[in-house]
């Protein structure tokens, strides 16, 4: 796996010059702990980001002076929500191949680089209203791009840089800090927020900064490159129908016609058939393309399939899981008892930190337990205690007691950690080394779709829960506030996305509703008590109920989807291809004008086809690693 190569940059080693004192050379038995906290630093700062706008999204409206919830501005709240997500899902796979091809760190310093200079941009944007959302949106999405490139490469790096008998614990750390900063974006652009709305984006400035230029200096390239030329076609396809399929779901939640989501919209469903068909010719370009994006062949392996399948069914309940409970608290939960709409942002993401204090607390055990005694008991019990976690979610009341609250996020939150830091451990080491980037995107590119999925289906799914209760409830509760009829049936029929929408952004929904009739100034409307902090949430409480019994059983489906899946994938102990012939460290006289040892000439010759002879069947070389050899 490693070539060998010496780093001709000055200053490099474990020298006890001034120059190299906080500089290790790849061979420094430190070495890898340097690569897991730069690229565990790069991990959280994009996962933080990946939410840090769900919380924050009421000030930054408010800043570029746009009402998300008028006619016509829906998109720009779709966006804006889902732009950095959907460029992150669509372009890792292609920087996974490119790290491969090129060097995974090289790749990973350039997603550093992006990621700062388009936190820069956003932070100054010099527009209003619908200019300053479409500005916001494309840094967004750029930032997003750099994002992908960082956890493309990230995963592999690590591998290249562990041991096997030490990576499910340096996975599983990294992994828990990249879900970790999900649920901490919301607390920290709560907070940020009640400062000031650009202050969202400046925080990725400092972090930005300081890991490209620890990545430059620290890093260095040891991992297997397979040269090649650029899957042009695959891309294409790939990038387009990925585009078109997660677009489509997402806009589905978005009323038509009579219809209270948007899935019978032709341009719905075209995008998503649409999708699918591109996504269907992606596969069959890349059993066709001498160099393709992506072995489809890595699929027959069934460690690192069913794995695959395990985390989207994670990474779509996840989801569920942050989007359903923060609408929960700000709509319900926290106004019964005495926090504004305007305060709940804030306080929902506080009130969500048992989450990932139970991340923290299993991922880093997991991992180091899946390294001893292997990945499948720990994966399907998460996936177990998750499910388990989404079925107290239904028992427990609507204005529940908050210290079993506080216990089933817990328990939800370590089970999803037991299950992080193994699937992942897992679906890295079940891969050729030389492939290790395309299979880092492929995760990377499944655990931010279901991201982006979890927002189509658990939104529908809680608007066709709330369509059947909630407009005789609504429109009952109005007619007993002085309302007159005519206005409470029209506002009772409006489609429940529009009250979803205004308690998750921390908007009064009630006021959201009749503000537009005019009918909170008419004579004999208890205009005080419909806009009170109790009238919405005790109202909504039982239609919110059976909505949320559809939501989180679909979700605990999912999670035993998962523990099946992580059964049947195994230990994922056997790792072809993961071990190479050792060889003596690189003289000086075999570096090349390049900087590239004989060794790394001779890794090159192998991925070309005129190599020695492919590891043996049982997937390991003779020799051992040099790294393993430290412990």
């Amino acid at each position: 796996m490693s070539d060998s190569r010496t780093d001709s940059r000055p200053g490099l080693g474990d020298s006890p010059t001034r120059a190299g004192r906080f500089r290790f050379d790849r061979e420094h038995p430190n070495y890898k702990w340097v690569v897991l906290s730069n690229t565990t630093l790069g991990m959280l700062v994009v996962t933080i980001n990946s939410s840090i706008v769900i919380i924050s999204l009421p000030a930054i409206f408010r800043g570029i002076d746009l009402n998300p919830l008028a006619p016509g501005n829906v998109s720009y709240l779709l966006w804006l929500l889902m732009g950095f997500m959907l460029a992150s899902a669509v372009l890792v796979v292609m920087f996974g191949r490119l790290g491969d091809m090129y060097g995974r760190v090289r790749i990973y310093n350039y997603g550093f680089v992006a990621f700062t200079i388009a936190a820069i941009a956003t932070s100054f944007d010099p527009f209003q209203h619908g200019g300053g959302a479409i500005w916001l949106i494309a840094w967004r999405v750029i930032q997003g791009i750099g994002g992908a490139m960082l956890m493309a490469n990230a995963a592999a790096i690590l591998t290249d840089a562990f041991p096997a008998e030490q990576r499910g614990m340096a996975l599983g750390i990294n992994q828990v800090a990249s879900i970790a900063g999900q649920f901490l974006g919301l607390v920290v652009g709560g907070a940020l927020a009640e400062w000031d709305w650009r202050a969202v984006f400046w925080v990725s400035v400092p972090f930005g900064v300081i890991g490209t230029i620890w990545s430059y200096r620290s890093l260095h390239e040891i991992g297997r490159r397979t040269p090649g030329s650029l899957d042009v076609p695959g891309i294409v396809t790939f990038a387009v129908g990925l585009t078109a399929l997660l677009t489509g779901i997402t806009y589905g939640i978005q009323p038509y016609g009579g219809s209270t989501t948007g899935w019978s919209n032709p341009w719905v469903l075209a995008g998503i058939i649409g999708g699918i068909v591109l996504l269907g010719v992606f596969c069959l370009v890349e059993t066709k393309v001498a160099q393709p994006m992506f072995q489809l062949t890595l699929l027959r392996n069934r460690a690192f399939a069913l794995s695959n399948l395990a985390g989207l069914m994670s990474s779509v309940g996840r989801g569920g899981l942050q989007f359903m409970v923060v609408i929960w608290l700000q709509g319900i939960w926290l106004p019964l008892h005495g926090f504004s709409f305007e305060s709940t942002p804030l306080w929902a993401g506080i009130y969500m930190l048992p989450t990932t204090i139970g991340f923290l607390a299993a991922g880093p055990l997991s991992g180091w337990l899946s390294d001893r005694y292997g990945a499948r008991w720990l994966a399907t019990g998460g996936f177990l205690v998750t499910a388990a976690g989404f079925v107290l979610l239904i028992v427990i009341p609507v204005d529940f007691q908050y210290g079993w609250f506080v216990l089933i996020l817990f328990g939800a939150g370590f089970g999803m950690g037991m299950f992080s830091s193994p699937n992942t451990a897992v679906v890295m080491s079940s891969v050729p080394a030389g492939q290790r980037g395309a299979a880092s995107g492929v995760r990377g590119t499944i655990l931010n779709s279901g991201l982006a999925i979890s927002i189509g289906v658990f939104f529908s799914l809680m608007i066709i829960g709330l369509s059947r209760t909630l407009p005789g409830t609504l429109g009952s509760g109005l007619r007993d506030q002085g309302v007159p009829g005519h206005i409470a049936d029209q506002v009772a029929n409006l489609p429940p996305v529009g009250s979803l929408f205004a308690a998750f952004l921390g908007y009064n929904p009630i006021k959201e509703l009749l503000g537009p009739t005019g009918a909170l100034n008419q004579p004999g409307v208890h205009g005080d008590v419909l806009t009170g902090q109790q009238f919405f949430p005790h109202l909504i409480s039982g239609p919110f109920h059976s909505g949320l019994v559809v939501v989180f059983l679909t979700a605990a489906a999912m999670m035993l989807v998962g523990a099946v899946s992580s059964w049947f994938a195994g230990d994922g102990r056997a790792v072809p291809d993961d071990l190479v012939p050792a060889t003596a460290p690189a003289t000086p006289a075999a570096v090349n004008t390049n900087g590239a040892s004989a060794e790394s000439a001779a890794v090159a010759t192998e991925s070309n086809g005129s190599a020695p002879a492919d590891p043996t069947t049982d997937g390991h070389h003779a020799q051992t690693h040099p790294q393993t050899q430290e412990h």
